[in-house]
């Protein structure tokens, strides 16, 4: 626990708080445990959003006093709690990285003077960790690359990304949810749905989880895709405690 926090009154109902703006684990672990900290005394009335290093407390009651709940916090991060154990998840997705879905792939191949097999294998030897969700639902913004595979964002941006595009943007990798505009450099495509509004978990993974990559074929990808539109299809996943 780090007492390097920050408080502010964030328009009229809600408090964001603030760490170091630096993304590392510790940081991303100490906001996830604040946050259960919050959930456990408010219980109802509150809803927490959690990012790389900030998370924003947005309170129900529109007659809120945020001065007096700012203090509250304070007094809830400082609290000794017994340690909170993180059930935090190592999910295994598959992406093919073959030239109809890595159409970047052979120009960060020449930009980092190695062969596409080598990048295929740096991205997925790695283990990323889930830092937080959005910019759309079920965007998973992961830390971990390797600093082999930092490539900055496209000075363009497409106007259309396809659904379970697999990317490198700067010193993250992440999964297209949907069909988008983006900016940054595809590699790969996998063939799970990353949201789905019709389970009751949207989105599987969560921050404080871990993802790993595997490479498939074509023919793979496809048989996958069939079992994915047939919701028969599980992801492999296993306990994660890294």
């Amino acid at each position: 626990m780090t007492t390097n926090v920050n408080y502010k009154i964030f328009g009229d109902t809600s408090i964001l708080v603030e760490w170091q703006p630096v993304i590392t684990k510790d940081i991303l672990y100490d906001v996830l445990a604040f946050t259960s900290k919050i959930e456990a005394f408010y219980t109802s009335g509150i809803q927490v959003t959690t990012a790389y290093n900030s998370l924003l407390v947005a309170f129900d009651d529109v007659k809120v006093d945020l001065d007096n709940e700012i203090e509250n916090l304070k007094q809830i991060y400082l609290h000794k709690s017994k340690k909170i154990y993180r059930n935090n998840t190592l999910w295994k997705i598959p992406v093919c990285y073959d030239d109809e879905f890595g159409i970047d792939l052979k120009e960060i191949a020449a930009e980092k003077n190695k062969s596409v097999t080598e990048i295929m294998e740096l991205h997925t030897e790695a283990v990323y960790t889930v830092f937080f969700i959005g910019f759309l639902p079920g965007f998973l913004y992961l830390g971990g690359l390797p600093e082999e595979l930092i490539m900055p964002r496209k000075a363009t941006p497409r106007l259309r990304i396809e659904k379970g595009a697999v990317a490198i943007g700067g010193n993250q990798t992440g999964v297209y949810p949907v069909e988008s505009p983006g900016g940054w450099n595809i590699i790969g495509n996998s063939p799970l749905p990353f949201f789905d509004v019709t389970k009751d978990v949207p989105c599987f993974a969560k921050p404080g989880d871990a993802i790993q990559f595997y490479s498939v074929t074509k023919k793979k990808y496809d048989d996958i895709k069939t079992l994915v539109n047939a919701d028969v299809f599980q992801i492999e996943s296993e306990d994660y405690n890294g």
